[in-house]
């Protein structure tokens, strides 16, 4: 794998490029001010009304609709959630395209999927730094960068390369280091981390435990405590130095039950389920189901989402975070 940094980049090739951010999100807002303090031409693209508007003249942005940024900008990024992309697309931004401009993403999931489809005059290419959008700007403004992907799915001018990797460079990615990769590796390597590890995994492991000690008789304020709040202790160790650290930060009970009882909990049959996960990502069977689920106004989701309100670790969670006051900061 290789890494690059600042000295690799040639800043030169956007130069004289206006790039239109459209959406002023968690994501939008960073790449807008971050490649606006780098010296880049920047205005943001947004629908009548948005309540980002403000915000973004706020900070010296000019804002446009999405149809005239699209047609006034030389790349325009998309940083808008994933299940609006295709129609923003379809109904105000491929009527405005022209020969020679880029279409850029921070997620392959509609490129890769098919459903957005470029011409073939267009540059595509995608940055995707690995942090949320508030990391991605508070690191830039402290002189450093969150790491980024970079990757090319069509090079029609023959610099799409170059332009990532200014455009991540513009962002502080290359403070720290950008990799080269695909859409496809980062699509679906993306979704199976959050399904089976970082969202889905964790939160049903967390539920699950907290459930097992309830049950039994315990205190649900302890199990609480437990179960999920000092997960962050543990996240923040491996965080910061790996797993290895972290079992040499903890005690050795807790090292010594790691090793031997981490295994039971998740093993031979969870990572079947997880290579079943990753089957279905790599096959589209994810990515239908999930349209399907936006096209019917996301009954499932909103289901999910009242069920797990009203779980029992998120209603006692509430009120012990009520006593911890700190964390309002």
């Amino acid at each position: 794998m290789q890494l690059f940094y600042e000295k690799d980049v040639d800043k030169n090739v956007l130069s004289g490029k206006t790039i239109a951010i459209l959406g002023y999100g968690s994501q939008g807002h960073a790449h807008a001010n971050n490649l606006k303090e780098s010296g880049y031409d920047v205005v943001v693209g947004l629908y009548a009304g948005s309540k980002s508007k403000n915000d973004a003249e706020a900070a010296g942005l000019k804002v446009l609709s999405v149809a005239e940024a699209t047609k006034s900008a030389d790349i325009i990024m998309f940083l808008v959630p994933d299940q609006t992309q295709k129609a923003l697309y379809d109904n105000e931004v491929a009527v405005n395209l022209s020969a020679g401009k880029t279409l850029a993403f921070a997620h392959g999931f509609n490129i890769h999927y098919g459903q957005i489809k470029p011409p073939a005059d267009v540059d595509v290419w995608m940055v995707a730094p690995k942090g949320p959008g508030h990391l991605v700007r508070r690191v830039y403004t402290e002189g450093k960068g969150v790491p980024c992907l970079f990757a090319v799915y069509q090079d029609a001018g023959g610099k799409a390369r170059q332009m990532a990797m200014a455009y991540a460079d513009g962002l502080g990615g290359t403070r720290a280091g950008i990799i080269e990769t695909t859409f496809d590796e980062e699509t679906e390597t993306d979704l199976f981390g959050e399904q089976a590890v970082l969202c889905g995994g964790v939160s049903e492991l967390i539920k699950t435990g907290f459930e097992t000690l309830v049950e039994a008789g315990y205190k649900p304020e302890i199990a609480y405590f437990e179960c999920l709040h000092e997960l962050k202790l543990i996240v923040d160790l491996i965080y910061e130095g790996g797993i290895e650290q972290m079992y040499w930060s903890v005690s050795e009970t807790a090292e010594y039950g790691g090793y031997a009882i981490g295994p039971k909990v998740v093993n031979a049959d969870t990572k079947k389920t997880m290579q079943k996960i990753l089957a279905d990502i790599q096959d589209g069977s994810f990515a239908h189901e999930w349209i399907l689920e936006n096209i019917a106004s996301q009954p499932k989701l909103r289901s999910y989402r009242r069920q797990l309100a009203a779980h029992p670790i998120e209603i006692v969670g509430r009120k012990l975070r009520e006593m911890m006051r700190w964390l309002k900061k």
